[in-house]
């Protein structure tokens, strides 16, 4: 029976993760194809390309992690209980949100860094070059 529950875990566990992953990816990707354009000014395609493999790089890591801390290990002598099932997910599920959360304020970082970089260098290049002439 200690299995069985498990295995409900797993099920419980998968399409939560996958889907939490799913709509922080959208939410982060969906907004910063903005940023994008700030940063390649207004070059659309490479902007948009470039969000596209930032966004397949998220999923690939956040659900990536989230297989490798798949395992609900219970050691004990009695039957797993329905309430430490619930305990053992509310803690996975939790730490990867938690562990989201600080990816999409990383993706963000690296955003807002891309987008002042990109302004430094526009600021570099439109400086006024001013003709001085010795007037004597």
């Amino acid at each position: 029976m200690e299995n069985s529950k498990i295995i409900i875990g797993y099920f419980i566990y998968l399409p939560l993760v996958i889907a939490l992953t799913i709509y922080v990816s959208k939410m982060l990707f969906k907004n910063g194809k903005y940023f994008m354009l700030d940063i390649f000014k207004g070059k659309e395609d490479i902007a948009l390309a470039t969000n596209k493999l930032f966004e397949i790089g998220f999923y690939l890591i956040n659900i990536g992690w989230a297989l490798l801390i798949l395992k609900i290990g219970y050691y004990s002598t009695s039957e797993m209980s329905t309430q430490t099932l619930i305990e053992i997910l509310s803690k996975k599920i939790g730490g990867f949100s938690i562990y989201l959360g600080v990816m999409l304020f990383i993706n963000l970082f690296f955003f807002f860094r891309g987008r002042r970089k990109s302004r430094q260098s526009l600021k570099t290049v439109n400086t006024p070059v001013y003709n001085v002439r010795n007037e004597q």
